[in-house]
Order: structure tokens, then sequence, then C-alpha cells
């Protein structure tokens, strides 16, 4: 999804206060290195949360998946609302 948006993703070491940080004017996201799959993913779908993302630039099958994570983040949105 990352590389359909024109992003580049680069995985090196670095005192990361978030644990990645995006170069904004070359596409670029950098992600510590020495996290795990899981941190990784969770980094990059921060960086996801922080993009405008325009859905017609991406593959069908990525239009599905980022429409099922907006409805899932709408959803988290409101259950930490009402609780």
């Amino acid at each position: 999804m990352f590389g359909e948006l024109d992003y580049m993703i680069r995985y090196e070491k670095g005192s990361f206060q978030s644990g990645y940080c995006i170069v904004e004017h070359r596409n670029i996201v950098v992600i510590n290195k020495f996290f795990d799959t899981e941190a990784r993913v969770n980094c990059l779908l921060d960086i996801l949360s922080s993009l405008n993302v325009d859905p017609a630039r991406l593959s069908e099958k990525s239009r599905e998946l980022f429409a099922k994570w907006e409805k899932e983040q709408v959803q988290r949105t409101k259950d930490s609302h009402s609780g």
C-alpha cells in the first residue's frame, strides 16, 4: 500500500522517539530496524493514519483493506468515547 502511495519504507537504526520518522518531502518512512514484526506493523498503521490517502491511487485489494482499516478506526474511536 505504501508503494502504491509512492512511499519508500526503510528499516534503520536510529533514536526515533516514536519508533519511526517520515521524511515528508521525499516520501520516505524510516522505521527502527530493531522492532519486531508487530511493532513495525503498528508503526506503519500509525503512519497510515497520519497520511492524506487518496483511495483512487490504490489497487482494488488495497482499497478494500484501507476501507476495512478505516472502518475499524472509526469503531475504535466510538468505543473509546462511549466507555
